[in-house]
């Protein structure tokens, strides 16, 4: 099984900056003025007698229709998308609207019309100036009837993707490919690419954020930068995730640590006001029990959907399992001890409250029991304890909730023990 690359800070702020709707829009348009100026300076290279025989004249009226049904469709689907997120956030959770807003697929629809429109625009403009000649018509009018053939493929994708855009099913999927992409991260690098800590030992020196909010990311390589050619060891204490505040310490540092290596280890941490989801499949793992949670008394009765959750957090969990035949790499950064994470608040995150919420359906602590049982019997040796644990919760929630004596055995039954 392939090792998942580790997330530099350079390479996470591209990642960030290239989901954003406006960054691929904005290429689109470029590539657009692009054709449309390059038609024009390559239109030396037709022949004027064959652009006359083939009927270059027609695009001014093509591109004045492309233009105005582009604009059309773009305002509609910026509806359409807005429309999806406002539902995805009342009907799923609001944490579930950034991965909306950040479809790849709405993207591309959207910036293929924008881009789309900006071509028919400059095309206009300077047909208007009478900049082409008959060959950089023709060219242009190349360039349309490729750009129309482009527009209906994005048409045919964007119907189907309409048809699943803010369904409780297509969140959950999306939920479940970001939890899994961060499991497999850290279960790949379970220290962030440093060693275990050594409950024996800390440093001395805390140091603290000056911000109040969530660590999303923590750069091991500037951790490693602010100590230098030193033999320190530096232990972070704040795992991405956690929330902190000016008197929660992120790390502990060495006494003899300068001023500006300690300032590199703050800026090291980013702190934000949200949580996010490449270092963190616990956020991920916690934003499936809310989808859950919705969906379950009192605030609704639809068990299908809380059943579908229990089912994408197992496979998320199993990713946590570590690949037997590939051995554990060597830390890259063996100066910095950082906690792994806890296999039993991961459980707790997902299925505790899938448990509390859906105690009085049997149907749900039932299938909570089932999962249960195949983490603790496909990975015995990490799941088995905290499996146990939480089947027995799962079994006293159900034995409070649950009116019928049957229902109860049914429960009990299938207890860990």
């Amino acid at each position: 099984m392939a090792r998942t690359r580790p997330l530099s800070r350079l390479h996470m702020t591209v990642a960030r900056l290239l989901r954003q709707a406006w960054v691929k829009a904005a290429f689109y348009c470029l590539g657009g003025i692009a054709v449309a100026l390059l038609a024009w300076r390559f239109q030396f290279l037709v022949p004027e007698d064959f652009a006359l025989s083939v009927g270059a004249d027609a695009v001014g009226n093509i591109l004045t229709v492309l233009a105005s049904s582009m604009l059309t469709v773009t305002t509609f689907s910026l509806t359409v998308l807005v429309s999806a997120l406002g539902s995805a956030s009342s009907g799923v959770t609001p944490r579930a609207t950034t991965l909306w807003s950040e479809d790849r697929r709405a993207h591309n629809a959207l910036a293929t019309f924008i881009g789309a429109f900006m071509f028919s625009v400059v095309g206009i403009i300077a047909l208007s100036t009478h900049l082409y000649g008959s060959g950089g018509r023709l060219l242009l009018l190349g360039a349309t009837v490729v750009l129309i053939g482009m527009i209906v493929v994005t048409l045919l994708r964007w119907m189907q993707q309409l048809t699943r855009f803010g369904r409780v099913g297509e969140s959950i999927r999306l939920v479940e490919e970001a939890a899994a992409l961060a499991m497999r991260g850290r279960r790949d690098r379970p220290h962030l690419g440093g060693i275990p800590p050594d409950p024996r030992h800390r440093q001395p020196v805390p140091v603290f954020p000056e911000r109040i909010g969530y660590v999303q990311y923590v750069d091991m390589a500037a951790l490693s930068r602010a100590l230098g050619g030193s033999d320190a060891m530096l232990d972070v204490a704040a795992l991405p995730g956690t929330f902190v505040h000016p008197a929660c310490p992120l790390a502990f540092v060495d006494d003899a640590m300068g001023p500006d290596a300690i300032e590199t280890v703050r800026k090291a941490f980013l702190v934000d006001d949200d949580r996010s989801w490449e270092q963190d499949p616990r956020f991920g793992l916690s934003v499936l029990a809310e989808i859950g949670s919705k969906s379950l008394p009192p605030t609704a009765a639809d068990y299908g959907t809380a059943i579908a959750v229990i089912g994408a957090a197992l496979r998320v969990l199993a990713h946590w399992m570590p690949d037997r035949d590939d051995p554990a790499p060597d830390p890259e950064h063996p100066r910095i001890r950082v906690p792994a994470l806890s296999t039993d608040d991961m459980l707790d995150d997902v299925f505790h409250p899938l448990a509390r919420e859906g105690a009085g359906l049997l149907q749900v602590p039932m299938r909570l029991q089932e999962a249960l049982a195949a983490l603790a019997a496909m990975a015995p040796d990490q799941f088995a304890v905290p499996a146990r644990r939480l089947s027995r919760l799962v079994t006293d929630h159900a034995d409070a909730a649950l009116i019928l004596p049957g229902e109860k055995a049914a429960v009990q039954r299938l207890t860990l023990r």
